[in-house]
């Protein structure tokens, strides 16, 4: 399998209500497609999957697949802290039409190196291609290299995405085994795939799908330049995303721009006044609103 290029860590909309806003999210989808990602992502981390129960996230799965119509990939969230969840998770996509699932580090229980071994390759024994997520400061546990190296093995694990903030675990990787990587930092994109990274499972993309899309290829093509400066033009925009907890800025953001609504589900809410003024002076700067 080959996984490169844009993939959105896409947001799920909500009504006001709190219930998911089913079309919202499909025509959230068509307007990432035509503005060139080569893939989406959801219910991660950004798709405010703790929230979902498990219909909603099923369904808001099957939403993508439905409406992305074989366009792009999708790499679907299913994972979780306790490994019997994320099986069932998987084991309800399976011909579904999903490319991958995403499987994030277990979280608050800290497994060890073992156990870490033994949940993502008990996951991928479902055979849905798996991209591991290491993302240490949310789930409390960083995947180690040499358990890296032994899922690397597994026929079903394709690849990993590096949310970690370190170039350096790129080379790493990439050195001991032939797994691919994605950045999960916008910001680290281009260091990333300098020295091996294939792509990005991107946040920024929600708001600038186009611009970010471009971007990566330019870096994917080595056009190190062209790359640079596009790095420099949107650095602002990827660090004020990230001004609270993630997707709080992103939604807020794709409200400003009226292409959601602007409702969280608790323990996220809106952020406090002085990020959102910041926010609306950034995506008034970028011309987005």
């Amino acid at each position: 399998m080959t996984l490169t290029g844009t993939f959105t860590a896409m947001v799920t909309p909500f009504n006001t209500d709190g219930s998911v806003d089913y079309p919202a999210l499909r025509d959230f989808i068509d307007w990432q497609i035509e503005n060139g990602v080569e893939g989406l992502v959801p219910v991660g981390t950004s798709g405010e999957s703790p929230t979902l129960d498990v219909g909603e996230h099923l369904k808001v799965i099957v939403t993508t697949v439905e409406q992305a119509k074989g366009r792009v990939q999708v790499i679907a969230g299913t994972g979780a802290n306790s490994t019997a969840e994320a099986v069932e998770l998987t084991r309800q996509i399976v011909g579904m039409g999903v490319d991958a699932s995403l499987q994030v580090t277990p979280y608050y229980n800290k497994p060890n190196a073992e156990g870490l071994y033994r949940h993502f390759s008990t996951v991928a024994d479902v055979g849905v291609p798996v991209v591991l997520y290491n993302v240490p400061g949310r789930s409390g546990k960083e995947i180690p290299l040499h358990v890296v190296q032994r899922l690397a093995r597994h026929p079903k694990v394709v690849a990993i995405k590096e949310a970690a903030g370190s170039v350096e675990r790129v080379s790493a990787i990439r050195d001991c085994c032939e797994l691919t990587v994605l950045s999960g930092d916008d910001s680290l994109a281009l260091p990333m795939i300098s020295v091996g990274a294939s792509g990005v499972i991107s946040v920024a993309s929600n708001v600038i799908p186009r611009e970010f899309s471009e971007f990566i290829r330019l870096a994917l093509a080595n056009d190190l330049v062209a790359a640079r400066d596009m790095h420099h033009k949107y650095y602002r925009l990827f660090h004020d995303l990230f001004l609270d907890t993630n997707p709080i800025c992103a939604k807020t953001a794709l409200s400003m721009m009226k292409r959601i609504g602007p409702t969280f589900r608790l323990p996220l809410c809106e952020p406090a006044e002085e990020i959102r003024a910041r926010l609306a002076k950034t995506l008034t700067d970028y011309k987005l609103i």
